[in-house]
This record gives structure tokens, sequence and C-alpha cells, in this order.
């Protein structure tokens, strides 16, 4: 039972009766009113303990956009209940409207949409409903707290797709689509055709040339059936903010155009997410159930404030993969990480795969690298620049074991990777 303002506005009068009928007699016969203006309240009150909620509507959805999620209140009592409902979620899950009023006659069901734009990726799971029945008088109310269990999963935002055609047109010239085809080392065999000025005259195939009047070369096409592991770092250097955005969803934003890509061009992609233990994997997922399956593996993943394990990342991956695939390992290049961790492991990697580091830098270090003005100004331009040195020399230790570097701010990182990954494709390296 909860009283209301009225309530307690009628017991301040009631208090303020002695002092013009000093009457203990009339005093007694105020608050007796009063408490069966209560009883009468609660008696006349919707029975609230007679409904019952059922949850209908959507289970995902993307980061930024909006779910609708229906409330279904079912009254099981004898008499209509006319309340105030409050479905309860977690801030970050922005539900509206905060309170609705609901008229359920007995033996009726009325269904309450609630609208929510999450501001965070992961579950996001509804707490509790309250709803509350004032009596016709106002001077008391029935309230009840019940679970009415549901759950949202908000995935990862991927707004670089934006970049995907005009990668997937880079892609299709590669392939043979258009007039650009390539040759390279570990690439394959296309066609034959005439030789023109400018061919690469290794390319010329003798045997068909002497069945033939003209000199004929060989086309050649990237290969395709290669592999790809994704591996993301989730220990303490991911969850850096870069902007307002953390550096784990930047990277992932980045893994889904490289998977979506990689997946085109006829590759198997897998994904690792690892800190001092796998946090999610993805693996064998066909070419249509890839994306699905990744989005779906990284929506609840968060950053661990804990130092990642590389010896332990190295040895699940070297357990995993068997023949040699591009590893792409996208994590941040803090000095002190990666020298005392990665770099002693890293000629066990490159001598049976190839290697890719792709981290995120911070353009706000580039603007205090340039800032002057006063002491302070110049202290943290001597400090950025210290910074853009130590990531400059770690780049280029890296590039030593042959390890493939792609170094770029937030907006630029997913386009980057993939032109770094059609690079290897046009090579022939991959």
């Amino acid at each position: 039972m909860a009283l209301t303002g009225r309530l307690g506005l009628l017991a301040a009068l009631a208090a303020l009766v002695p002092i013009f009928l000093p009457s203990w007699w009339t005093l007694l016969a105020v608050w007796g009113v009063l408490l069966l203006g209560v009883l009468a309240d609660l008696a006349l009150a919707g029975n609230v303990r007679a409904l019952r909620f059922h949850r209908a509507g959507d289970s995902r959805v993307r980061l930024g956009e909006t779910a609708h999620v229906g409330l279904v209140v079912e009254n099981l009592g004898s008499r209509r209940v006319q309340a105030r409902l409050r479905d309860v979620w977690p801030p970050s899950a922005a539900a509206t409207p905060r309170t609705v009023r609901v008229d359920v006659p007995a033996g009726e069901r009325r269904r309450v949409d609630m609208a929510l734009t999450p501001t965070r990726r992961g579950d996001r799971a509804a707490v509790t409903v309250v709803v509350r029945s004032a009596g016709p008088l106002g001077l008391a109310a029935r309230q009840l707290s019940r679970p009415a269990p549901w759950t949202v999963r908000v995935l990862p935002a991927f707004p670089s797709r934006r970049h995907l055609p005009a990668k997937l047109a880079k892609l299709r010239e590669l392939t043979g689509h258009h007039v650009a085809l390539i040759r390279g080392q570990g690439t394959e065999f296309d066609s034959l055709r005439e030789y023109v000025d400018g061919d690469d005259v290794r390319s010329i195939d003798w045997r068909a040339t002497a069945r033939r009047a003209d000199v004929v070369v060989r086309t050649w096409r990237p290969e395709r059936d290669r592999r790809l592991y994704l591996v993301l770092d989730t220990g303490r250097t991911s969850a850096g903010r870069v902007g307002d955005i953390p550096r784990l969803d930047c990277s992932m934003d980045a893994a889904l155009l490289l998977g979506a890509l990689a997946s085109r061009a006829g590759d198997r992609v897998d994904l690792l997410a690892y800190d001092r233990r796998v946090r999610a994997r993805v693996e064998g997922a066909s070419r249509t159930d890839l994306l699905p399956s990744m989005v779906h593996a990284m929506a609840p993943l968060e950053p661990e404030l804990i130092e990642s394990d590389a010896a332990g990342m190295v040895s699940a991956l070297m357990s995993r993969v068997r023949q040699r695939c591009l590893v792409v390992l996208l994590t941040e290049l803090n000095t002190a990480a990666i020298e005392e961790g990665l770099l002693p492991l890293l000629p066990r990697l490159t001598a049976r795969h190839l290697v890719m580091v792709a981290a995120v830098s911070d353009p706000r270090v580039g603007e205090m690298a340039s800032a002057r003005g006063d002491l302070a100004s110049v202290y943290d331009a001597a400090a950025a620049e210290r910074a853009r040195a130590d990531r400059r020399r770690l780049t280029a230790e890296l590039r030593t074991y042959g390890v493939e570097v792609v170094d770029a701010p937030p907006e630029r990182i997913a386009p980057a990777l993939a032109d770094a990954y059609l690079a290897l494709k046009a090579a022939g390296r991959l």
C-alpha cells in the first residue's frame, strides 16, 4: 500500500482540527473518516496481483538503431484494473516511454509498446515492471513489482559497411571481372590471350605460342579459398577511448569490413577474441553466415582490464591453424606490451603464417604535437612527438620480422585494413 499526496494533505488538516475544535472525540472522528477512506480506496483499487506480463518483439538491434518490445498486460482478476505502469530497463537501453497508463478490463489484455535505442553494445535485459493502481478517492494505491524477462542483444554498429561497395569493385578488378588482370607469386592461372605491348615477357606461354601464329601470354588471378584468422585483443589496451569510441569497437568495425570483403573473395574467415583466455570464437562459418556469426559473437565483448597473454594467444592460434594463413591481429601499438609480449614470439608465428598488425591511432596526439602558444602546450607537444616517435620505431621493428602494419585513425582504420588485404592479394602474397 502506498499513501498518496492527498492522504498526506488530509492528515495535515486533521492535525490542525484540535486548534479549532479541541475535542478528542472530534479528532478521533476525523482520523476515523480518513482511515475509512483509505480502506475504501484499497478495497476499490484494482487488484494488481491478478496481472500477468508477457513479452514480444525484437531480440536484436544494431547499435544506434531502435528496437521495439511489446509488453502484454493480462488481467486474470474479476475487476477492471486502471493503473500507471513503468517498464524498467537499464539506463543504457534508453527505453521510452518511462511510464504509461493502462486500463485492463477483467479477463482481457492490453499491449504496451516500448522503444529502445541503446547507447552501448551487449545484452540489455529488462529489470522489472512496476504497476500502481490508485483508488477512486486518490488516498491510497496498490503497487506491485514483478519481473517480465526479456533480453535485447545490441550488435556492433558496423559504420564502415559504406566502404564495402568500393572495396568490392577493387576486388572484382583483381579477380578478373575487369581488364586489370595481374600476375604474381602464388596466384592461380586464369586463361590465355594474345600478347600486347606492355605485357611482362615472363608471362609468355611458349608452348601455346608454338601452336599458334601469335604470341600468347598467360593471365592470372588471385588465389581463392585462402584463410584469414582475425584476432581481437580484448586486454587492457583495447579499453582506451579514441575520441568517444573505445578502441575495441573500432577494431570490431575493421574486422567486420575485412571479413565481409574476404568472404566475397572466396576466402575462409575465422575470428578469435582473446586476452588471457578465449572470449569469443567463430570458426567454419559459411559465406552467408559469417557476418551474422561475427556480430553475434562480438556483441557481448567488453575490454578486460588485464594484460593480454601473447604466449597464450599464439599457442591458441598455432593449435587451431595448421595450414598457412593470414593472421590479422587487431591490437594497440603499445611499446611495453608489444616488446615484452609479442615480439619474442613473432619468429615462431611468421615462420608459418603471414602476420598483419592493425592498430587505431589517436588523432588527438597529432593535434597535441602541432600545438604551441604557452608552456603547457609546448610540454604536451613534446610528449606527443615522443609518443609518435616510439610508435614509428615499433612499427619499423615489427616490419623487420616481416609483419605488415596498418596504423590509422578511427575513421580510416577499416578501409585501410581492407586496402592492405587487397594489396596482398594483388601482390600474390595471399
